[in-house]
C-alpha cells in the first residue's frame, strides 16, 4: 500500500530544523526504498518549513509510524504532530518524473 505521512513542525523548533537537517536527509536516503518521495511544506518558497510530506510504501500504518519514529527530526522532538493517510492512485496509467 501507499501512504501519505504529513507532519507539522513545532514552530519554536525552526533553528533546530536547520541544525538537524543533514542527519534527517541522510536518514531519508537510507530509507529511500520505502520513502518514495519526501519534502518540506511551506506557505512561500523561502519561508521556514511548517512541516513535511512523505509518500511511503508499507504494509500498514503502524509500519509507517514505526519508521518515522526513527527519523532524527522526530527523535529530536521537532515534530508537533502527524497524520498518516492511505493513498490510492486515480490515474494509474499516468507517471511523472520529479
Amino acid at each position: 500500500m501507499i501512504f501519505i505521512a504529513r507532519f507539522t513542525n513545532k514552530p519554536e523548533a525552526a533553528a533546530l530544523l536547520r541544525q538537524h537537517y543533514p542527519a534527517h536527509v541522510e536518514w531519508l536516503k537510507q530509507h529511500e526504498s520505502v520513502i518514495l518521495l519526501a519534502g518540506a511544506l511551506r506557505t512561500e518558497p523561502d519561508t521556514t518549513p511548517l512541516g513535511g510530506l512523505w509518500l511511503v510504501r508499507a504494509n500498514s500504518k503502524s509500519e509507517v509510524e514505526a519508521l518515522f519514529r526513527t527519523d532524527p527530526f522526530w527523535l529530536q522532538g521537532l515534530r508537533q504532530s502527524y497524520e498518516i493517510l492511505i493513498w490510492t492512485n486515480a490515474l494509474p496509467e499516468k507517471t511523472i518524473l520529479l
